[in-house]
């Protein structure tokens, strides 16, 4: 059974970072590329960053420059580093994988920006 489990959320100031941590079971790990999604109240659920098996990145437009998505795939983890954070960030934020055909979720990690 896949799992994914989200945590390093919280609650921080405009400008502030946070990490988050996205440790994947189930899975070949290093065979598995994974996503970092986000949803805010009244908004759709947006695709933030991904990070393929071979290590290849992509990210959203709204957080280039910001944030940075890696992996240690002797941990089965994902990262998210979030730097200069703005209100606009306040969201739930999911990790995501596609394995056996199953597109399995998080449970989600909660942050915050205060302006």
């Amino acid at each position: 059974q896949v799992q994914l489990v989200e945590s390093g959320g919280g609650l921080v100031q405009v400008g502030g970072s946070l990490r988050l941590s996205c440790v994947v079971s189930g899975t070949n790990f290093r065979f598995t590329g994974v996503n970092w999604y986000r949803q805010a109240p009244g908004k759709q659920r947006e695709l933030v960053a991904g990070v393929t098996s071979f290590g290849t990145t992509n990210y959203a437009d709204s957080v280039k420059g910001r944030f940075t998505i890696s992996r240690d795939n002797d941990k089965n983890t994902v990262y998210l580093q979030m730097n200069n954070l703005k209100p606009e960030d306040t969201a739930a934020y999911y990790c995501n994988t596609l394995w056996g055909a199953r597109d399995s979720w998080g449970q989600g990690t909660q942050v915050t920006v205060s302006s």
